[in-house]
């Protein structure tokens, strides 16, 4: 018996074996552990081991009378074993490795006070090889005689036909404490006053804007909600201080947990990955060349590597087939709005979708804080060129960001930036329900009623016009350019308040139907006649993007385009206190109202309708009603007028002055 053989049979030798022990545990019932890391004295450093045990006193200590759980997954970062009958595995060590236990089926891990999943181990004998801003990882010295993962039996179904569903969080990415109150105000009162909290939050990168302390005050924040948070680690939770790809997680592997690793609900397997190559260009494991990595002092690229190929080969041949394949990354695997960018899409696409083939899958990402919801066989032209591929498989989601445009924008009615995407949709989250294999993905836009699915608008000429203009003062240089716009939101004539030449120069209606996708179906009604079919400004058929005025939503760039926020200014004498800032962005001082940040001048989900040009005078209704394959139907309606002429917009004085009081 070698001396690891004997370390498992002295660990195992506690167990009387039997069934479960514990209760179910519902998925937001707190089971408050860590995991149970013995430090016997051992000899072998070449593997590690362990058991996997139904914790049930959910103390996280592998105790007598305790079971281990037979068939579970558990991982070094790149190989998966399952346990044997009686609970144990034992995998080959690396020097630099994450040892985790891939929670089944039917099963917890346990969290922190926070909700963080506690499931693994770090393994870095030396540390972080230099020091770090944010502290890095201090060495772990050798490896641990056993690590024991408990786990809990759980109440969230696991037969096909049964649900559950997570809250799928695009970029969170506070910059600053500030910004974290925007999270706790929005994003966390809002699930708290959700019809039902979801079984879990699957929160895809840039948790934090490069602050690496503020990732503990946002764990708890987001631990007010009281569901177990799985995290991606995005391109501003490195360690940009680090000098090589494989330290720049040090800190978030302290802090939060493994940068790569997977989990299980129900019927469905999510592999959560680490794709962003920081900095790019500088490691060995990288054979592809990429110029642009060269061209700056450091710089990412989205990319998987071959370890992470083979851990995801691993978990998929220890996984049932039939189960839904959810990949969690970061960077887009392939994106509308960077669809000509490398940096911004993921390498090695053919590859992967070679691993899943016959599978049921799925792509969550963040990253671009923009939705875009892509169907099997949707194409854009350049991803051919970047990455390689020409059409997708399966679904891809960029779901949007809780931060929306980085915490920009004027404020809302509860104090949060209104933060407009640059496709136009709200800041918010995605509803990710899973029935089986099934699923159906809705978002839920923060401060709006629930089943608010779009923004209705006009585009008219005077509106293309006015954006055109502010497009042309924006796009000249700062220190070229009048520090006042030539023009705000005031300027613009009310775009549901049409004139004959309005509607003979081109007028139509506009749907911008943040979930919208090449299988959905935008309909609508005027003065209660007929539907009609709108048409998609984008087919994703191969095109490029196309942007400008035309393909804008001018509900989203009325808003984006004149932001008043930039003006604020007090006698306080705080510093602090003036002009505008977000994140770790240099403070602005305060200056004359003006767009910042993106604009919604291109959009993968916008419907038009072009206007008759004989409509009557008068009030008129359109009704649209947007029906989706994998979502909930919605119905909006938008009220415009046809006058003659156009009427005064403000206070007519001269009409009154005409006569005095009495």
């Amino acid at each position: 018996m070698t001396k690891t053989s004997l370390l498992i049979a002295l660990s195992w030798a506690t167990i009387v074996c039997g069934g479960a022990g514990g209760a179910l545990a519902a998925p937001t019932d707190p089971y408050f552990a860590n995991i149970d890391v013995r430090r016997e004295a051992r000899a072998d450093e070449t593997s590690i081991a362990g058991v996997v045990f139904d914790d049930a006193n959910h103390n996280g200590r592998l105790d007598s009378g305790e079971h281990g759980v037979a068939g579970v997954k558990v991982s070094n970062s790149r190989e998966v074993v399952l346990t044997d009958k009686a609970g144990r595995y034992i995998l080959p060590a690396r020097p630099d490795m994450a040892v985790f236990v891939i929670q089944p089926s039917g099963w917890r891990v346990p969290t922190d006070d926070r909700w963080v999943p506690r499931f693994a181990y770090q393994h870095k004998p030396a540390g972080s090889p230099k020091a770090l801003r944010y502290g890095g990882l201090p060495p772990t010295g050798p490896l641990p005689s056993a690590i024991n993962f408990p786990i809990i039996p759980t109440r969230v179904p696991t037969k096909t036909g049964q649900s559950f569903n997570c809250a799928v969080l695009g970029d969170v990415q506070p910059g600053s404490n500030i910004e974290v109150g925007y999270v706790r105000d929005s994003l966390v009162r809002e699930m708290l006053n959700a019809p039902r909290k979801p079984d879990c939050l699957l929160a895809l990168g840039d948790i934090v804007s490069d602050d690496l302390h503020l990732i503990p005050r946002t764990a708890e924040v987001m631990g007010a909600i009281g569901v177990p948070q799985w995290w991606v680690q995005g391109n501003h939770d490195y360690d940009h201080d680090a000098d090589h790809d494989i330290d720049s997680s040090d800190t978030w592997r302290r802090l939060y947990g493994p940068n790569n690793y997977a989990f299980e609900i129900g019927q469905a397997v999510f592999i959560v990955l680490d794709n962003v190559s920081f900095p790019c260009g500088e490691d060995p494991r990288e054979a592809r060349e990429r110029p642009f990595c060269k061209q700056y002092w450091k710089t990412y690229n989205g990319r998987l590597l071959p370890d992470q190929m083979t851990f995801i080969a691993n978990v998929l041949k220890a996984t049932d087939p039939s189960k839904l394949v959810v990949f969690a990354a970061h960077i887009p695997f392939v994106g509308f709005d960077n669809a000509e960018s490398q940096p911004h899409q993921t390498d090695n696409l053919g590859e992967l979708y070679a691993l899943v083939k016959g599978r049921p899958a799925l792509s969550l990402t963040g990253h671009s804080h923009t939705l875009e919801n892509m169907a099997p066989g949707d194409s854009m032209g350049g991803w051919k060129e970047t990455v390689g591929v020409s059409t997708i498989p399966f679904r891809h989601l960029v779901a949007g960001a809780v931060a929306g445009d980085w915490w920009g924008g004027d404020y809302d009615i509860d104090g949060a930036p209104m933060s407009i995407q640059g496709d136009g949709s709200p800041r918010g989250y995605v509803d990710f329900a899973v029935k089986g294999t099934d699923y159906t993905l809705d978002y839920r836009a923060s401060g709006l009623p629930r089943d608010r699915a779009m923004w209705l608008s006009v585009n008219t000429p005077r509106f293309r016009a006015w954006a055109e203009t502010i497009f042309a003062w924006r796009d000249t240089s700062e220190d070229r350019r009048d520090a006042v716009p030539p023009l705000s939101v005031q300027d613009l004539p009310d775009v549901k308040l049409l004139t004959p030449s309005d509607l003979q120069a081109g007028s139509w209606l506009t749907a911008d139907v943040w979930m919208g996708d090449s299988t959905t179906r935008v309909m609508v009604a005027i003065d209660g006649g007929a539907a009609a079919p709108m048409t998609r400004t984008q087919e994703l058929r191969g095109e490029g993007v196309r942007s400008g005025s035309a393909y804008s939503d001018p509900f989203a760039l009325q808003r984006q385009l004149t932001m008043a926020r930039t003006a604020i200014q007090s006698r306080s004498g705080d510093p602090e206190a003036q002009g505008y800032v977000q994140g770790r962005q240099k403070r602005l001082p305060p200056m004359p109202p003006q767009p910042r940040g993106s604009r919604a001048d291109h959009s993968p989900h916008i419907w038009r309708y072009d206007l008759p040009q004989g409509l009557a005078e008068g009030t008129h209704t359109a009704v649209v009603t947007v029906t989706r394959d994998q979502g909930e139907a919605s119905r909006d309606t938008l009220v415009f007028e046809v006058r003659a002429t156009r009427p005064k917009p403000t206070f007519d004085f001269e009409y009154w002055d005409r006569f005095k009081n009495q």
